[in-house]
């Protein structure tokens, strides 16, 4: 017996609920459907079907079975797909949304390698810091920030990084550096106004936790914001790491309270149409994306 045949055929046998229109679906001759369910139900020692003149109806056993047999042959298909896909060049167009400066720092200048690798492939990129849903924006990928809203959608973590506290060397001269994160209440503070920003700033140093309420002098809604108010010397930020990475690295922004934790902020692969369904464009764009985090401090470890 041809165990993925004979489940085909009572999936469409249950769906139908009928042999003859099953056969038809499958183009077989209804004896050969009739008769896989029945070595089915040999096979599985139980009734799947109820059989009357009024037609069929299945038993708790057949409806237990159809969910099971309809995940078994999902999979069975996804398994046949991806080993076709994979030798097969990825072809038509993939939207992928994105925050603007995640997206011009680190995507976007690596990909030249991933259109090398798929040049029959385009890509239209969405970039906004706030997170439109997938579904307005027309995106089979979209890479967020930070805690996710609860949907119906799949996500995976591919990334992680340092949420900071930095200024400018020359701010900090002029106004004096925290020593302990009470110290930023008597500072300019420039705060994301969406997202993870807000003045309410949760610190961790040796399972000592403390929260401080920021001040703002400056409530900004974009990323790009903080980061050329931050570079203007205009006073101190919470920020992530990768946002920064070349000042930082360059001495032009320095981090203070290093001692310190707050929560990571954790970058998100969602996908509208889930990962079962997600297409080789999407899962090839999601698995460079993560091949480049893993090769930087901020891979998920």
């Amino acid at each position: 017996m041809d165990l993925l045949s004979s489940m085909r055929s009572f999936v469409r046998v249950y769906e139908a609920r009928s042999f003859s229109a099953a056969a038809k679906d499958l183009n077989l001759g209804q004896p050969s459907v009739s008769k896989s369910v029945a070595q089915l139900e040999q096979k599985l020692g139980v009734q799947l079907f109820l059989r009357s003149t009024r037609g069929l109806a299945p038993t708790d056993a057949g409806q237990k079975f159809y969910e099971h047999a309809l995940r078994t042959l999902d999979e069975a298909d996804l398994a046949m797909k991806a080993v076709k896909d994979a030798n097969a060049p990825l072809t038509g167009r993939l939207r992928v949304s994105g925050t603007i400066t995640f997206m011009r720092q680190h995507i976007i200048p690596k990909l030249p390698d991933f259109i090398a690798q798929h040049p029959h492939l385009s890509l239209d990129l969405l970039l906004d810091d706030g997170n439109i849903g997938l579904v307005e924006e027309g995106a089979e990928v979209a890479l967020r920030m930070g805690k996710l809203a609860s949907s119906s959608l799949t996500a995976r973590k591919i990334g992680q990084c340092r949420r900071i506290v930095v200024a400018t060397p020359g701010y900090l001269k002029q106004y004096g550096v925290p020593i302990e994160p009470g110290d930023l209440v008597r500072h300019a503070a420039i705060v994301l106004s969406r997202g993870e920003g807000g003045e309410h700033i949760a610190f961790d140093k040796d399972g000592i936790e403390t929260e401080v309420v920021l001040q703002p002098r400056l409530r900004i809604s974009a990323l790009e914001g903080i980061r050329a108010a931050v570079l203007a010397g205009l006073g101190v930020a919470v920020a992530s790491e990768w946002i920064l990475e070349d000042e930082l690295d360059s001495g032009q922004v320095v981090e203070v309270l290093a001692d310190w934790r707050m929560p990571d902020l954790d970058l998100w692969a969602v996908m509208s149409g889930g990962a079962r369904h997600a297409s080789p464009q999407a899962r090839a764009f999601i698995a460079f994306v993560e091949e480049q985090l893993a090769a930087t401090r901020y891979g998920v470890r």
